[in-house]
């Protein structure tokens, strides 16, 4: 029998616990629509320049060299933007049919090492980030590859591979293999089996691995910023250097849609994930 006094401590354990995880970003939403340009701690009134402002749809009061200063942040920011989005993609659909294709083969096939090769891809994931991107940076180096686009999305590759797996092979687990069998007994090939019995089971978990991967892509900080090149930033390492130079109004507007959008990917992954097989 649950104990009233019990259940109302973790109630309130639980409340404490939501307020310190996501207090801090309410704040950040909330700041979003102040207008004081100077000090952001102070509350004027509600506006929503800051985000027109941040794709060039709202006209301010500044000089020509101010003006210049403010497009040209602008054009950064997208063409960071552009860059968060080419390396997501491509990251996303690397990932999705690595991680896939090894989460089939540990399932339905048994070799030596498999053990180890399960927990080898594990290790990613337990891995400190800046450990893994100064790793990262050090093989580049002394492989003499030139720091781009390509070696951000082969060293986002590394760790997101190990997601998906997870993802997909939770979802292999809940599936009856009697199926397969019964299609190679009516005659189907493994191929055959694969594209139309395998894959549509496993559509959600895959789905459900792949935006998690994307929303994990667009706002990777620490490991891009060490396998970055000039001139390849993306919105995070982006935003980290506004950062530096001080916090500014737009900081928050763009903070704000990196939640709404990732909160809105990875909801949709966890519905797919989450969807039962017919």
């Amino acid at each position: 029998m649950k104990s009233p006094l019990g259940w109302a401590a973790l109630t309130a354990f639980s409340l404490l616990f939501f307020a310190f995880i996501y207090a801090p970003l309410f704040v950040i939403i909330g700041y979003s629509f102040n207008s004081n340009p100077v000090n952001m701690m102070i509350w004027e009134e509600f506006t929503l320049d800051w985000y027109t402002g941040i794709f060039g749809l709202t006209e301010r009061a500044m000089d020509a060299n101010s003006r210049a200063a403010y497009i040209e942040s602008t054009d950064q920011m997208l063409a960071a933007l552009r860059n968060s989005l080419f390396v997501a993609v491509f990251t996303t659909t690397i990932s999705t049919v690595m991680g896939t294709a090894t989460a089939i083969a540990l399932a339905r096939y048994r070799f030596r090492a498999r053990k180890l090769y399960d927990g080898f891809l594990l290790l990613p994931m337990m891995m400190p980030d800046i450990v893994l991107g100064i790793g990262l940076l050090i093989f580049f180096v002394t492989l003499g590859m030139q720091l781009s686009l390509m070696t951000i999305i082969i060293g986002h590759c590394t760790f997101l591979t190990s997601y998906v797996f997870i993802i997909v092979q939770a979802r292999m687990a809940g599936l009856n293999p009697a199926l397969e069998e019964a299609s190679a007994d009516l005659g189907a090939s493994e191929w055959v089996t694969l594209r139309k019995v395998l894959l549509p089971q496993l559509a959600p978990g895959i789905m459900g691995g792949a935006l998690l991967a994307f929303v994990i892509s667009m706002d990777d900080l620490v490991i891009t910023y060490f396998v970055s090149g000039t001139g390849d930033t993306t919105l995070p390492v982006f935003i980290f250097g506004m950062i530096r130079r001080g916090v500014k109004p737009e900081i928050n507007a763009i903070a704000t849609l990196l939640i709404l959008a990732s909160v809105a990917i990875a909801a949709l992954g966890l519905w797919l994930r989450s969807r039962k097989t017919d």
